[in-house]
């Protein structure tokens, strides 16, 4: 590691706060379990609780919550291997850990991201109006819950939600201490500590979660990553809350933009083809959270967040020549490093009551946000001898403050009815500085007004309607909006969303079909997908289909969870390429669990399925072989993974659990960028955790 964690700040992080992410443990809005609840109440912004009937009244879009139980049967080393099992996510792998996150939702593009991902509602990538969102992705050690909201569910929050949310609540340490050990092939090691503690009155609490893994990785791309996390919390007497919680991530990962050429592809190869080029990441952050029950009817919410993170990303050149001579990438000795610092401040507040409007039931929601984003962009020109050291021939700066206001009530117009009407605004202020071309600038703001509506009808006791339709945003970022240093003139990429779905649950199963219509009036092209590509406004876009979610249970400890996502439609309606489908969106996905669960003994045969889909938007359909052409583009072929695992309580305080990922060694392609991404070989893993 390059700064590897000293145990003075190890000291520090365990007396820091933050208060809990507890609520309940949830298959799916249809499907929900029970969890233990964590000895604080919840803070965070988002919430999903419960499978009672008001709680439902209140989701208006499809909601997906999976709980820790579920997570442990998974055995995830990432946060893409509990995504790529929801139902609508597309996720496009570059390394087995998801350093950094590629996920597209609805037949969004799952290189270019349209969703906002959060951590107990704070957003976490580094920069949502600035650029660079993908480059920190949480740990999944840390990780309680998931919760994906689409549909106008996700009206309440932004920016850039034209496909959903995506929530990470993080784990509470409950009192005592949990040691978790792993172990696995390509080295794979990894230890979890998880300790806590409450006052002898319940109403305070301390605890940290904190992770140490290593691993010489699939294709010898190997990482070192140390993860921390220090909370607690305090209910004060006055019906008022307060909590705070500290991380510390550092990851040193030998990973690039560049996969294999066509011919080492297809002579099955597993060398890595950048292994000198490093992508270097670290980050601190704190949140303080706040809640003042003001009545029984009026509750207020506030969150005060910052991050600071560095991304250093080193990368040697290539002789093109010389690797199309060699059919593979010949490196020479002139490096370069792209190197990025990104800091955001934030405050949100919200004002939750619960009041009658015309004599009917009603739940209101106003909620505020300011946020402040800027990065300090530098490239080190260097060399092979001269190890990381050079000059800075590009050095420029990018900010933007935020302002967002949002106002939503959900009515009870009967007892089944509920209609849940909202508006939400962003405005934004954008700007670059180059200090490197005598501090030249340029600027450019924007405001977004977002209305939508949604409903939810009761049919019976266990089986409910719902829908929507939403105004939805992503802003070009300061990259695309302020290219060459002047104001493009981009709109941001806007979309009217149309949901409508029926869920439900009978005694042994439970099912949620929803259908969805995204239409956009312009979407904008970064080049993320091809370099080539102009940054521009793209055009209109469509994207149509339907999700369908099945869970039975057979008896005997057998049941059976299925999800799958058809989207016949996701095209280009305009430009140059009009009607070719965007890349990174394949027409179906699906996936199938078929757990037993008996006494002690838990066991999951899972099964993951892709449909093919392109690499660039031009539709290219051959592969390229040559290094020159970088293999950009090109028609993935659609593929299936199969996953084995399983976990035995030996006694009360000790669980062991063990995996065999790629279950029949499928080799497939999970991407295209200067190279071919393949997808892991088959792996195993062993490990146990000990309660104290």
């Amino acid at each position: 590691m390059r700064h590897a964690l000293s145990p003075v700040y190890l000291a520090v992080s365990l007396v820091c706060f933050s208060m809990s992410a507890t609520a309940q443990e949830q298959s799916n809005v249809a499907a929900n379990e029970l969890k233990k609840p964590s000895i604080m109440p919840t803070l965070e912004v988002i919430q999903v609780v419960g499978d009672t009937t008001p709680v439902l009244l209140e989701q208006t879009g499809s909601v997906v919550v999976i709980g820790l139980e579920q997570i442990e049967r998974i055995q995830p080393l990432s946060t893409d291997d509990i995504l790529r099992r929801v139902a609508g996510i597309n996720v496009k792998s570059e390394e087995e850990t998801a350093i950094v996150a590629n996920f597209g939702i609805r037949g969004l593009s799952a290189s270019e991201s349209k969703s906002l991902v959060l951590e107990d509602g704070v957003p976490v990538a580094p920069g949502l109006f600035i650029g660079n969102d993908r480059y920190f992705n949480p740990r999944i050690q840390r990780i309680a819950q998931v919760e994906v909201l689409k549909g106008s569910a996700s009206l309440r929050y932004g920016p850039s939600t034209i496909g959903g949310v995506v929530n990470y609540q993080t784990k509470t340490p409950d009192d005592g201490v949990t040691l978790t050990a792993r172990a696995g092939s390509f080295n794979m090691q990894e230890l979890s500590l998880e300790a806590g503690g409450k006052n002898s009155s319940g109403d305070a609490f301390a605890g940290v979660v904190a992770t140490y893994a290593s691993s010489d990785g699939f294709m010898d791309k190997d990482y070192e990553m140390t993860d921390v996390m220090a909370k607690a919390g305090v209910i004060f007497s006055n019906d008022q809350k307060l909590g705070i919680k500290v991380s510390r991530y550092e990851n040193d990962a030998n990973i690039s933009y560049r996969g294999l050429l066509l011919g080492d592809y297809n002579n099955n190869e597993t060398y890595n083809p950048a292994p000198d080029d490093y992508f270097l990441t670290d980050r601190t952050a704190f949140d303080i959270n706040h809640e003042w029950g003001i009545s029984d009817d009026v509750i207020l919410k506030t969150v005060v967040y910052w991050s600071e993170m560095t991304r250093d990303y080193w990368r040697y050149s290539v002789d093109t020549n010389a690797s199309n001579e060699a059919g593979r990438w010949i490196y020479t000795d002139a490096l370069t490093g792209n190197n990025r610092a990104f800091e955001r401040q934030g405050i949100e507040t919200r004002l939750s009551v619960e009041h009658t409007l015309f004599g009917l039931s009603a739940s209101s929601e106003f909620g505020l946000r300011f946020m402040h984003e800027e990065s300090d962009d530098t490239r080190i020109r260097a060399t092979r001898s001269a190890d990381r050291t050079g000059i800075n021939d590009r050095h420029r700066q990018d900010s933007a403050n935020s302002l967002a206001g949002y106002a939503q009530s959900r009515i009870e117009l009967s007892d089944n009815f509920a209609l849940t009407p909202g508006l939400r605004i962003e405005s934004y202020e954008q700007k670059r500085e180059i200090l490197t071309d005598d501090n030249a600038t340029a600027e450019t703001s924007n405001t977004e007004f977002l209305p939508g509506i949604g409903m939810t009808y009761d049919l019976s006791g266990s089986d409910q309607l719902y829908g929507g339709v939403y105004r939805a945003f992503s802003p070009a970022t300061n990259g695309v909006a302020l290219d060459g240093l002047a104001d493009q003139q981009l709109d941001a990429e806007r979309s009217t969303n149309f949901e409508l779905g029926l869920r439900g649950k009978k005694r042994d199963f439970s099912y949620e079909v929803a259908a969805f219509f995204m239409d956009f009036s312009n979407q904008v092209v970064t080049g993320n997908s091809n370099p080539n590509l102009s940054q521009s406004n793209a055009g209109e876009t469509e994207h149509y289909g339907m999700e369908f979610m099945f869970a039975y249970s057979f008896g005997g400890g057998f049941s059976l969870d299925t999800n799958a996502t058809w989207v016949p439609n996701s095209d280009f309606k305009t430009g140059s390429n009009e009607g070719n489908r965007l890349p990174y969106a394949p027409k179906v996905v699906a996936n199938a669990a078929l757990s037993y669960q008996r006494d002690k003994l838990s066991t999951v045969l899972s099964a993951h399925h892709r449909g093919e889909q392109f690499g660039d938007a031009q539709n290219t359909a051959e592969i390229p072989s040559d290094a020159a052409g970088g293999i950009w583009g090109g028609l993935m072929p659609s593929y299936t993974v199969l996953d084995f695992t399983a976990q035995y309580e030996l006694a009360d305080n000790v669980r062991v659990f063990g995996a065999i990922k790629n279950l029949a060694d499928k080799r497939y392609i999970t991407g295209l960028r200067q190279g071919i991404y393949v997808g892991p070989e088959r792996s195993f893993e062993l490990g146990i955790t000990y309660d104290f």
